[in-house]
């Protein structure tokens, strides 16, 4: 028997493809799918509502989609606080390669309840990092994620290249190319459901140019397409990036991933922030995604991402938090404002407006991801992946735009986020975890890091 949620008397933004805005409008969700989404109360008649939602003084948008994240960063937070990413890199490495189980789930299930505190109701991660010994640490990620009723894109990540190959990692905490492999087929033959609204999915993710071989990203591709899954890696981050592409490589990022196979509508790269105009091109053509994550490349000076040229140029963009070892914040609604303001400073007043940093939100990150038949605007038909922004509070009552007030305002308070119709938020709190324990559990498993890394 169909199950009916009724939220009325809230403004709404669906993010469809007319950006199609009610003042006061409602949307029922039927089970786990929108049933219908419009302007002025409900239809009359709905039989088994289970609950009615007097929205006033709210605004309803899609779930916020993240594009980009290092979950295991959660228990890293704080650290190498004036470096660039290079110098970032080298001192945080030696940390990060003595993680373990323990350490990940605790760090997953923070940086997942802090997002999902926030309006995310589609999580990425990209774990690349699997010291020798150190278990079953994408299996952690995965559970933490279905605890916390997130739906969850893990991307499978990977590095063969160490410091004795010119890499940055120490040695034991790479992998060999044909392990790295093989450990991802495995990932996607046992975790990836590529079924309408699936709640995990896998990528292929091999971390950075500068940390895998030629062959691993080449055959890398190569998997995935035999597969059926995405493609994401790190892409055009810093001058630094560039530099070296050209050394080892003789050519540009960009160049050099398409010569192996890593340019494609399967494909989506996390910052671009050092791309020309051959580069947008060449991602446009391809139909080649970005993730971008503003707060990240502000903290490590890395530059700002051309986004309006992108979007400009019908390059799919989504928003990603990165890790929170570079964007100790961890949240994604917070990106919103930055990528808008950060943007702005870089092409002015123009460059970016509310509605659109909604979008590069929502339907961006369900275009990167995939995803867009599913989630990303609300839509009869699509998953019931959505969130109630209490607006009518001091931080927000005078702002008489709900856009406006969610992007350019203070941080929105979420009083109910929705993943399949069912509430993983209700009032600023989550419903499936205790946070106070989580931060019990996170702080934890810092201190056991930092005590084995020495830098307690």
């Amino acid at each position: 028997m169909t199950q009916r949620i009724v939220i009325e008397n809230a403004a709404v933004a669906t993010v469809d493809a007319h950006d199609t805005e009610y003042a006061t409008g409602h949307v029922v969700v039927a089970d786990d799918v929108i049933e219908s989404v419009g302007a002025g109360p409900a239809p009359a008649g709905l039989e088994n509502v289970t609950r009615r939602v007097d929205a006033t003084g709210h605004l309803v948008t899609p779930g916020l989609v993240n594009t980009h994240h290092h979950f295991y960063q959660w228990i890293t937070r704080g650290l190498a606080q004036d470096s660039n990413l290079f110098n970032w890199l080298v001192e945080l490495y030696p940390t990060w390669a003595r993680i373990d189980e323990p350490m990940v789930y605790a760090a997953a299930a923070g940086s997942l309840a802090v997002m999902a505190r926030g309006g995310v109701t589609t999580a990425m991660d990209h774990h690349y990092v699997f010291p020798r010994g150190a278990g079953d640490l994408l299996g952690a990620e995965i559970r933490a994620a279905a605890e916390l009723g997130v739906r969850f894109t893990a991307a499978r990540g990977s590095m063969d290249r160490g410091e004795s190959a010119g890499g940055l990692p120490p040695d034991f905490a790479v992998e060999t190319t044909e392990g790295a492999l093989l450990a991802t087929e495995e990932a996607i033959d046992t975790h990836h459901d590529a079924s309408f609204g699936s709640m995990l999915q896998i990528a292929a993710a091999p971390c950075s140019p500068f940390s895998v071989s030629t062959e691993l990203m080449r055959e890398s591709a190569r998997l995935a397409r035999r597969k059926g899954v995405r493609l994401h890696t790190h892409g055009s981050e810093t001058m630094e990036e560039e530099k070296f592409c050209h050394e080892l490589f003789g050519m540009g990022p960009t160049d050099y991933f398409e010569s192996t196979g890593w340019l494609g509508a399967d494909v989506w790269m996390a910052h671009c922030v050092h791309m020309n105009d051959s580069d947008i091109a060449a991602f446009a053509r391809t139909g080649t995604g970005v993730a971008h994550c503003p707060s990240s490349n502000a903290r490590l000076a890395a530059g700002i991402a051309r986004v309006p040229d992108m979007l400009a140029a019908g390059v799919p963009v989504g928003l990603g938090v990165d890790g929170t070892a570079s964007n100790e914040s961890g949240e994604l609604h917070t990106e919103l404002r930055n990528a808008l303001l950060i943007n702005r400073l870089g092409g002015g007043e123009k460059a970016l407006n509310a509605r659109q940093a909604l979008r590069l939100g929502t339907y961006g990150g369900a275009q990167v991801l995939g995803r867009t038949a599913e989630i990303g605007s609300l839509e009869a038909g699509k998953l019931a992946d959505l969130v109630l922004w209490k607006l009518d509070g001091i931080a927000h009552a005078s702002i008489a735009d709900p856009v406006a007030a969610l992007v350019f305002g203070a941080a929105a308070p979420v009083t109910l986020s929705l993943v399949n119709g069912t509430a993983v938020v209700e009032n600023g709190r989550l419903t499936r975890a205790d946070e106070d324990a989580l931060a019990r559990s996170t702080r934890a498993e810092a201190r056991r890091l930092a005590e084995i890394a020495g830098i307690a």
